[in-house]
């Protein structure tokens, strides 16, 4: 039961990674207001990038396409083998020095697939784009502490810190 609340609410901060990445041109301002409707944006967005082959949800194919995607861009001669080199070059810029790639758990992608477990709420292993949409409601609903509409630096970290706490005690009670 633990796992499976710790898993939802994985998966309603992982959604709101939409409403926490909207973000104005030239960059994200952690400091700044965000408004549903910009939120909204970049959300849909975001769903528009992951439903690949632009069928209104994002299923087992989308995911194998992203994936096809990313091998493709790592196998820099295009011969469907990562060499040493290929695979030693993943995490670099194109100057030689490291990007900061932090892998699935670590960076923006972890969380992705609770979130779309979450959101998946007739559990046909596909997210549809009002399921999407819903999710990020909700989450961003539950981000907007004082109900006005915007989601204010202060709202973001409290977010963020209660999810921490959540965490830390759902390893606990492992």
């Amino acid at each position: 039961m633990k796992k499976t609340i710790l898993a939802a609410s994985a998966a309603i901060l992982a959604i709101g990674g939409a409403a926490y990445a909207a973000q104005p041109a030239g960059g994200f301002d952690r400091n700044a207001d965000m408004t549903m409707a910009d939120a909204k944006a970049k959300s849909d967005e975001m769903f528009a990038r992951m439903d690949v082959n632009g069928d209104g949800k994002i299923d087992k194919a989308d995911r194998e396409a992203k994936q096809a995607e990313r091998f493709a861009a790592k196998d820099t001669n295009g011969d469907g083998v990562l060499s040493e080199e290929e695979f030693a070059a993943r995490g670099e810029r194109g100057d030689g020095e490291r990007s900061g790639h932090k892998g699935h758990r670590g960076g923006k992608r972890g969380g992705g697939m609770a979130m779309m477990k979450m959101a998946d709420t007739n559990g046909d292993q596909a997210v549809t784009k009002a399921e999407f949409d819903a999710a990020f409601t909700k989450h961003f609903t539950m981000m907007d502490t004082d109900k006005n509409g915007t989601v204010t630096a202060e709202e973001r970290k409290a977010a963020r810190d209660k999810m921490r706490t959540m965490m830390r005690g759902a390893g606990a009670a492992r």
